[in-house]
């Protein structure tokens, strides 16, 4: 672990982040609706404020952890928007406790400092991936929310007490098209222009190879459902699967060479 590495600043709003939302993590049932909305507001406030500090040092650092940080404020952003729009859409408990999850790794985990010396527009091209990380763990929270729609629809349960299944699977896919677009812009770019942005010109290693796999993954997704009308438990089952490879693309790769190997990189 590396925590000796993080501001006091850093540490104190991390460690009040990662509280408030395990306030309605831990005491979802117990706890008032306003009560728990005000906890997750003021989470995502903080978690918000750790990742802008952290952006404005004078050696901004990047790995596994802020990469998921990143992702996992993302995600909640598409949710506090999602409840303004569909008030009956519940995923905070889960949502809050990744938002917990994702801060303390981070302050465990910084990451190495971030070398942009070879091009201004890398962190244009970091800030592309993990926005297409966010878009499919967005699709990723709808697919397991559409899972439990359809779970209620087959014990005759409340049809009320949710989003309806054809919405969620509606939001789902329309997560993934933007994730796609997304992830596509990125690859095309890492391919492309490999040598300005990182010095060295676009090679074949675990991260491209699983990169590749997940892009060519969400693509059979989406024409499955354009062609032949993939969706249910079918679809779902292979937006995972792209998700899992896309997360070994970057953080899985990272997350061997910063924390098991221990190379900086």
């Amino acid at each position: 672990m590396i925590l000796t590495s993080a501001s006091p600043v850093a540490l104190l709003l991390g460690a009040t982040a990662a509280i408030a939302y395990a306030i309605p993590a831990a005491f979802a049932s117990r706890l008032p609706e306003p009560a728990a909305k005000a906890a997750l507001w003021l989470a995502w406030a903080l978690h918000g404020a750790l990742l802008g500090l952290g952006m404005l040092q004078p050696s901004p650092r990047f790995g596994f952890a802020p990469a998921l940080s990143v992702t996992a404020w993302l995600v909640l952003t598409v949710y506090a928007v999602e409840r303004q729009l569909f008030p009956q859409l519940r995923a905070r408990w889960a949502l809050a406790a990744l938002g917990a999850l994702a801060v303390l790794l981070a302050l465990a985990f910084p990451g190495q400092p971030l070398h942009i010396s070879a091009s201004g527009w890398l962190p244009l091209h970091l800030a592309l991936g993990i926005a297409a990380y966010g878009l499919f763990a967005a699709a990723v929270v709808h697919a397991a929310l559409m899972t439990r729609a359809e779970k209620r629809l087959r014990l005759a349960e409340d049809p009320h007490s949710g989003l309806p299944l054809l919405t969620l699977e509606r939001l789902t896919f329309r997560f993934v098209t933007a994730g796609f677009v997304l992830l596509s812009a990125t690859l095309v770019a890492g391919v492309l222009f490999s040598e300005a942005l990182y010095g060295r010109a676009w090679r074949w290693d675990h991260k491209a190879v699983f990169s590749l796999l997940s892009w060519f993954t969400f693509a059979a997704l989406l024409l499955g459902r354009r062609r032949f009308g993939w969706r249910g438990r079918s679809a779902v089952r292979v937006l995972y699967a792209g998700a899992v490879l896309l997360l070994l693309a970057y953080v899985g790769s990272r997350f061997v060479l910063e924390v098991v190997f221990g190379r900086v990189v």
